[in-house]
């Protein structure tokens, strides 16, 4: 699919970022590769419209008018600006990147857009920095498997849902030196945490497959965390 073939993100280029040398700390370290960040874009927007891409994520997501959603490693911002479209005037979206000049130009084209239910945020490679409570919908779409420490990331991740929230994965069933995530890996590396998986389906116009976690109970302590093995 030509979609696939025009992997910008995944181009092999220079990395925009290295990952850092991990510290020692309650998280368990992850048993498998990390993916360098080469772009703030994983391909052409007009390619990915043709294919329906962002429509289709937030069909199956059950993004609506209202809600509130986080775009995480939101890049030149291709979801952001859809979802506020979808969320609407009563809808808030919450992009956020680790790189400040991906950060800032995103920044810019949500005031050139005049896209008032847009805001903008700096996160942290182990932590988002999310508002608790605060979240419908959160969007991970072909980033997780740049996630240096998955674990920390993810329990950071936790409390910012709401009851009934839903933590969306969008990535390409591969390796993840290869910018992919296995399904059974991510899922596993999900239930560490405390997350439920609620669905996995293919989904070939955005490159792979789309999985979708809720919180299940407790929250455990860093140190009980269990690592995966790839």
């Amino acid at each position: 699919m030509a979609l696939i073939l025009a992997l910008a993100a995944c181009d092999g280029a220079t990395p925009l970022i290295k990952p850092h040398p991990r510290q020692p700390g309650p998280f368990p370290a992850a048993d498998r590769p990390v993916a360098h960040i080469v772009s703030p874009r994983w391909s052409t927007e007009e390619a990915r419209d043709r294919v329906n891409e962002a429509g289709a994520v937030m069909d199956r997501a059950g993004l609506r008018p209202g809600m509130t959603v986080a775009d995480i490693g939101a890049g030149e911002g291709y979801y952001t600006i859809r979802a506020a479209q979808r969320v609407g005037k009563t809808g808030r979206v919450l992009a956020e990147d680790i790189i400040p000049a991906t950060r800032d130009a995103l920044a810019e084209r949500v005031t050139r857009e005049r896209l008032e239910n847009v805001s903008v945020r700096l996160g942290l490679p182990a932590d988002p920095r999310l508002p608790a409570a605060s979240f419908d919908r959160v969007l991970m779409v072909h980033m997780y498997h740049e996630i240096e420490q998955p674990y920390e990331f993810l329990w950071r991740l936790r409390p910012s849902l709401r009851p009934d929230g839903l933590v969306v994965v969008v990535d390409a069933d591969r390796p993840t030196v290869q910018h992919g995530t296995p399904p059974a890996l991510l899922k596993c590396e999900f239930a560490a945490v405390g997350y439920q998986q609620v669905s996995m389906q293919e989904m070939p116009s955005a490159g792979g497959y789309i999985a979708m976690f809720r919180a299940a109970g407790p929250r455990p302590e860093p140190k009980a965390i269990r690592g995966c093995r790839a």
